[in-house]
């Protein structure tokens, strides 16, 4: 079936077969509707995890109970409810953004096994993931880069940019102001249109599809 990211909080995942990268997208909590991604390599079987967001049965079923990667997007309590659960048993690096990194660890209980910021790699296997750093809806939210060789890039936004817009700001000026400066100059300016991104709730788009609105989102300051 053609891969279109439409999910449905405990329905069906989406799958997605790249020549080197397995894309499973599955989505957890009918209130949320949090996106959890599971990304395995082909080569090699190495499996990472994009965000424990909750439901830990029905991760560690659908990961078959092993994780050699956790990924956690940003420190709002939504992305990491079975980050605990999960860590337990699949005993996985865990990887975050500096910046937040100490409100996951207070939050989950779990140590922080890599801190991360702009430019640095996170790998599953033999694929490697560019880490972008994009404050504004947390100060340590990152986003992972997929540079396909086969094909587009592909980028997991975590609440950074979503179909539509960037992410809340809670009513913050400064802090939109430095979210969407960032996602223009370090995702828009830098990727092309193809690139296929993946947030941390809802469905999915291209950058070719949100780039003319971009002035109006700056416009309407959210």
């Amino acid at each position: 079936m053609t891969y279109t990211g439409d999910v449905t909080p405990a329905g069906p995942p989406a799958i997605r077969e790249l020549p080197g990268l397995t894309i499973t997208k599955y989505a957890v909590d009918p209130r949320m509707a949090n996106n959890c991604y599971l990304l395995r390599c082909t080569a090699t079987g190495a499996q990472l995890l994009v965000d424990a967001a909750d439901d830990a049965p029905a991760l560690l079923e659908l990961t078959g109970g092993i994780v050699d990667t956790i990924v956690t997007t940003h420190q709002h309590w939504d992305h990491h409810r079975a980050l605990a659960d999960l860590a337990a048993v699949t005993r996985p690096m865990t990887v975050a953004g500096a910046p937040d990194a100490d409100a996951i660890e207070s939050a989950t209980g779990v140590p922080v096994s890599r801190r991360v910021g702009d430019g640095d790699v996170v790998r599953v296997g033999d694929v490697e993931l560019e880490v972008i750093a994009i404050a504004g809806h947390t100060p340590g939210s990152i986003c992972l880069l997929y540079r396909d060789p086969a094909g587009h890039p592909h980028l997991w936004t975590g609440d950074a940019l979503f179909p539509g817009g960037v992410g809340a700001t809670f009513g913050d000026a400064d802090a939109f102001a430095t979210l969407i400066d960032q996602v223009e100059t370090k995702i828009f300016d830098r990727l092309p249109d193809e690139t296929w991104f993946y947030p941390g709730h809802g469905g999915d788009s291209t950058l070719g599809t949100e780039r003319p609105s971009l002035p109006d989102w700056r416009a309407r300051g959210w």
